[in-house]
């Protein structure tokens, strides 16, 4: 098991409990929920405060984050030759199917979306960039993991936290194998309401310049639009944008 420093398991758990407030936490309601003595949880704040991840409003006292997360992380994506290659070709497929499309990069077990476009449709999907979800029960995650080898595919799935996070989520690693061939044969991954109830999904991995699936897109809508007919007519396009993107990453068919 690997040793945890305290103060940075501390330090690192307000920054994630801030993150769901906008309004801000006083500290009191900090220390509350974070079950910590109040010196101890203002004592990290103030550390935050002066290395600018955290904020206080002078008027309520609450505490916030600031973007210096966000700052951070940008720098890692605006580094990614994919984020600018793939925007072009992910506006077109959101133009022609009328639904929110995604780009995802893996990262360890999980996918974390990096972009998203989302249509001019009524009903929208609630993802949101820098989210991060589960490669096992996501359409890009399984698109990625079927071009992976098996011992990685076994690697990932025990690595995980397998959840049955609705009645359709695959949960048996045998399942799993037999659903990533028949990916790997129609050449696009289908999540059927395995991560979200009312639901479907289809995603295509994107490769690099070495063959590895580094990346993938997707088309994401609820089950009343995304029909069986619309998702094989969305497929061919999925596919295809998935190769046009691969290439301007140097991947060589």
């Amino acid at each position: 098991m690997q040793d945890v420093v305290q103060s940075v398991d501390r330090t690192l758990s307000i920054l994630e409990v801030l993150s769901d407030y906008e309004d801000g936490l006083g500290l009191a309601e900090l220390s509350m929920k974070l079950d910590l003595h109040k010196s101890t949880v203002h004592r990290l704040l103030s550390t935050l405060i002066i290395k600018g991840y955290v904020e206080q409003d002078a008027i309520t006292n609450k505490y916030k984050i600031t973007l210096k997360l966000f700052e951070l992380g940008s720098k890692r994506i605006a580094n990614m030759d994919i984020l600018e290659i793939a925007k072009p070709y992910l506006k077109e497929l959101m133009e022609k199917t009328n639904e929110v499309v995604h780009l995802v990069i893996r990262e360890n077990t999980d996918i974390i979306y990096i972009d998203k476009v989302e249509s001019e449709t009524t009903i929208r999907m609630h993802s949101r960039i820098g989210r991060r979800s589960p490669m096992y029960c996501t359409a890009v995650g399984k698109a990625m993991m079927a071009w992976l080898h098996e011992k990685e595919v076994e690697d990932i799935w025990n690595k995980s936290d397998i959840q049955q996070y609705t009645a359709f989520t695959i949960t048996n690693l045998e399942d799993m194998k037999t659903e990533l061939n028949l990916i790997k044969q129609k050449g696009f991954a289908m999540d059927e309401q395995e991560n979200e109830l009312e639901v479907r999904c289809i995603g295509a991995p994107i490769f690099d310049y070495t063959g590895k699936p580094c990346a993938a897109i997707s088309i994401s809508g609820p089950i009343t639009r995304m029909t069986d007919g619309k998702i094989e007519r969305f497929s061919k396009w999925l596919i295809h944008y998935a190769a046009e993107i691969s290439k301007k990453l140097g991947y060589k068919i």
